[in-house]
């Protein structure tokens, strides 16, 4: 399989429902709860695309551009952008659908880093092949 080919395999998408119990008191999603998604999502993909041990290493520029409402979806999406020799980064986008109509924004969008590690959580090489 390609560079490009497996990029396009381990992307990711999970699709969520935004209920009361992950919603502040403004009744939108907790910030921490959707930091918590991201990184499941960027792990998932991350570990697709090298099927490696991976830790999250850094979460960088996170941007919240729209408050995520109680009732809403949310898919977010992670897909690989940069590999490195022992490290990989991965983006992950939010995005907002209303449940009864079609509409959808990108709401959240944030950067991951992983680095493969071995049974002594050491790094080694990220397998690119």
């Amino acid at each position: 399989m390609s560079y490009e080919e497996r990029i396009e395999a381990s992307e990711t998408r999970i699709t969520k429902a935004v209920f009361p119990n992950t919603t502040n008191h403004y009744a939108t999603l907790f910030g921490g709860t959707a930091l918590q998604w991201m990184d499941e999502a960027a792990f998932i993909t991350a570990t697709r695309f090298c099927r490696q041990k991976m830790v999250t290493v850094c979460s960088d520029r996170i941007d919240f551009k729209h408050p995520i409402p109680a009732g809403t979806f949310v898919e977010l999406v992670g897909r690989v952008v940069k590999v490195g020799n022992t490290s990989l980064q991965v983006q992950v986008t939010v995005y907002l659908e209303q449940m009864y109509d079609e509409s959808r924004t990108k709401a959240i969008e944030g950067l991951f880093t992983f680095v493969a590690i071995d049974e002594n959580m050491q790094p080694v090489p990220v397998r690119k092949e």
